[in-house]
């Protein structure tokens, strides 16, 4: 990389153009002496995503582990008592995460329930009194201050605690760094945003937030505590890596999941499908001991508030639908029906994709405009949807109750119940208060219920079926923490319901089960999950009878859905910008190589195992690379077949370059290092951290003609392909091994030429990328 003598280095081609292309792209522009491929401009992307409520600067993750000498001396050297301490220290954690994540979420479910509960009991005593625009007013006013509360903290404290947080954490687990996703302050938002937004009754649900402060205290857990005071303990510091933060958060995603719906087993199902891309037998185990210390903790608080010490949450707030007491018995015909509940389920399911993606993409526009447009935006909501839920009811007829039924079942003024009197008189009861005018978990379990055939009128359902569309679209997209769970189910138990009213002569199947399924095949249509979906609708429902036909519904859902458009999480991560890895390659990608890909990519810069820190200083300022490949000259190769050989040594990280430039390891000669020196300055605990910028160091200088030993610090083991590999094999190794560089060599070795011809980031393997720079492979993936 240039002469001793001489520290300038040929940049101009990299600063030209530095903010218009993927950080990490450090690859040759010179291209093939016969290209297969004609190509319309450089391979570059802009690593921008949409987080919070600003455009952010995207990383990938490190990953793979760095095997360099300190990390091997390190691993040599462990006892057995330190490795055992290891593995201890990484179960407590996961424990911790259960426990923590199992009280937050029951405090919110408290403060949910004792909230809206009494809301409502004030609103039923102004219903009773007939002063219906003093209840109106009431219930709007309430509901306004709790959403404006949520909004609030949202537009003005943590913009990424708003929306469901899963597609971020996705992301993460697929390797990219989204910031300030995981930090005090989002924590501390998502918890009193969410107990706002539910209380105030807006359509959406607390579980999408329950796995991301899951996530959030996983992350916590893991790095000692918020940035500004963290602990820096030894034992804690092992696990301050993208490695282990990784597996922390996976359980801390389980756990959420669990905490929302007490299926333990579902929990680590939707971390295994939905969530997490890298899986092992180990994170199996820590995850599902997770979910177990969540649902211990869970029953703990339901036995204690069974006794009467928790206000108004009962056996509410978690969503608990127990069917267990119904006879399920469905014959052959009954297949029709469900196979019906599961077509229908995949195309509304990929309608309400296809229209909420319209919906974000208006609300993105209105969210640029400044934080009081937001606001205005999530309070215009919560009034429309308690005008709608307040008013609707006076629509509906008043139906008598059944003489079967106890006076104190039906009617009720209550905050729960089947019957809700509302405006009726006695002995009647207005069933579409009973579904509006309650909380969102009752209502799954009013509508859930069995044994109610002739409790709703098909009118009253319709018009139910109806408002949740609607309030499903306007409501996710707002400045407050929401989840899609809930709002999906709501939509689907509606039609679950209508079907069983059409079907109801033709088939044995309860009503409150058609609800279950319509619920169930909606999200199978919406978020295309089947295994976790359906593990978790039969720890919901307690019923093991469920499973055949739930299924069905399942597969048959997903199946019609995936033939429309992807599901709602790829639609939300594709608006934000994030550069998610998809697991499978397009079919287009084997008819290009990766020396195809680098060969319109930007020059690589390359360093040498003894470097000038003029020229290491130079590489990070021009360039935003976040790794370079380390070459030496002049190398014995031990076979003897040539005298010398230019040999690929490894890599080495933007972030270990800075530390040796902060702790000023620097030779007055040229010259290799002794193991001692090395370990004597460094330990493998701080590489492992990735903090510090090149704009925060200064160097004199007499400094920058001084030398620098890389090998020591260098990763000997980088991953590496050979040119001809396709691109499609290319990006399945990159993903499935979680990697941030791939390193691209030659096929041919000639003497004097480069070990490396290029490197590829998660950028340059990215669909639309590749195709924004060979625009004719698009007709070829029309043809496929």
């Amino acid at each position: 990389m240039g002469d001793e003598s001489n520290c300038s280095m040929n940049m101009e081609d990299e600063v030209q153009g530095v903010e218009e292309r993927d950080p990490e792209s450090n690859t040759n522009t010179n291209p093939l002496h016969e290209p297969l491929l004609k190509r319309n401009r450089t391979l570059s992307s802009n690593p921008l995503a949409l987080v919070g409520a600003k455009v952010s600067y995207i990383e990938s993750l490190d990953y793979e582990i760095n095997e360099n000498d300190l990390f091997k001396q390190d691993w040599r050297t462990r006892s057995r008592a330190q490795v055992l301490q290891y593995i201890f220290l990484k179960w407590s954690l996961a424990f911790l995460v259960g426990l923590l994540t199992g009280v937050i979420a029951t405090l919110i479910n408290l403060a949910i329930e004792n909230i809206a509960g009494y809301k409502l009991l004030a609103v039923v005593q102004y219903i009773h009194k007939e002063r219906y625009m003093a209840g109106f007013l009431y219930f709007t006013g309430v509901n306004f201050l709790l959403t404006f509360v949520a909004a609030i903290l949202c537009v003005c404290f943590a913009p990424t605690a708003a929306g469901p947080g899963i597609p971020e954490i996705k992301a993460y687990l697929n390797g990219v760094d989204t910031p300030n996703m995981y930090g005090a302050t989002t924590l501390f938002v998502k918890i009193i945003g969410s107990i706002g937004a539910v209380a105030a009754g807006l359509d959406l649900g607390k579980e999408g937030p329950l796995v991301h402060i899951g996530s959030c205290i996983a992350s916590l857990l893991g790095q000692g505590g918020p940035d500004n005071y963290r602990i820096k303990w030894r034992w804690l510091r092992y696990f301050n890596n993208d490695r282990d933060r990784r597996d922390l958060i996976t359980c801390g995603a389980s756990s959420g999941v669990c905490a929302a719906f007490r299926a333990p087993v579902g929990g680590v199902l939707f971390a295994l499908e939905e969530v997490a891309t890298w899986w092992r037998s180990a994170l199996l185990w820590r995850t599902f001991f997770s979910t177990a210390v969540v649902v211990v903790i869970l029953r703990a608080f339901i036995e204690l508030c069974h006794e009467g010490k928790c206000g108004l949450f009962g056996e509410g707030g978690l969503i608990m639908f127990d069917v267990s007491n119904v006879s399920v018995r469905y014959h052959v015909m009954d297949i029709i029906p469900v196979a019906l509940i599961g077509v229908i389920g995949g195309v509304l399911g990929s309608l309400y994709n296809h229209v909420l993606h319209k919906v974000l993409r208006l609300y993105n526009l209105i969210n640029q405009k400044g934080k009081i447009y937001k606001l205005l935006l999530s309070l215009s909501v919560a009034l429309f949807t308690s005008a709608c839920q307040y008013g609707l009811p006076f629509l509906a007829k008043c139906s008598p109750c059944d003489p079967s039924l106890p006076k104190s079942i039906c009617p009720t003024n209550g905050r729960s119940g089947n019957y809700k009197q509302f405006n009726c008189p006695d002995g009647h009861y207005n069933d579409l208060a009973t579904l509006l005018l309650t909380t969102n978990d009752d209502a799954v379990r009013n509508i859930f219920s069995s044994n109610t055939p002739n409790e709703y009128h098909p009118s009253s359902i319709l018009i139910f079926f109806a408002l949740y569309c609607i309030l499903g679209l306007v409501t996710f997209g707002i400045a407050v923490p929401s989840g899609l769970f809930l709002p999906i189910i709501l939509m689907g138990s509606g039609y679950g319901r209508l079907l069983a009213m059409l079907m109801g002569p033709h088939t044995n199947i309860d009503h409150g089960l058609f609800a279950v399924l319509g619920a169930a095949s909606l999200m199978a249509g919406s978020m295309r999950m089947t295994v976790s979906l359906c593990v978790i609708f039969l720890e919901l429902t307690n019923n093991l009878l469920l499973l055949p036909i739930t299924m069905f519904v399942l597969l048959i859902a997903k199946t019609v859905g995936d033939s429309f458009n992807p599901s709602i999480y790829e639609i939300i991560l594709h608006l934000k910008g994030l550069p998610f890895m998809d697991s499978n390659p397009e079919p287009w990608m084997r008819n290009l190589t990766v020396g195809e890909l680098v060969d319109v990519k930007p020059a690589v810069v390359t360093l040498r195992g003894v470097e000038k820190v003029c020229n290491i200083v130079e590489a990070l300022r021009n360039t935003t690379h976040n790794g370079f490949p380390v070459v030496d000259d002049g190398v014995v190769p031990p076979t003897r077949l040539v005298t010398e050989a230019r040999e690929l040594h490894g890599m080495i990280l933007r972030a270990h370059l800075i530390q040796v430039l902060k702790k000023r390891w620097f030779l007055k000669e040229a010259r290799r290092r002794e193991e001692w020196e090395v370990r004597e300055k460094f330990t493998w605990v701080e590489l492992a951290e990735r903090e510090g910028k090149i704009e925060e160091v200064a160097i004199t200088r007499d400094e920058m003609e001084m030398y620098v030993d890389l090998h020591p610090l260098t990763n000997t083991t980088p991953f590496t392909v050979l040119e001809s590999m396709s691109v499609a094999k290319a990006m399945v190794l990159f993903r499935q091994v979680g990697l941030r560089h791939l390193l691209v060599v030659p096929k041919y070795q000639a003497s004097g030429v480069s070990p490396v011809i290029g490197i590829l980031t998660r950028q340059d393997l990215l669909a639309h990328n590749i195709l924004s720079v060979f625009p004719h492979l698009a007709k070829s993936k029309k043809r496929n």
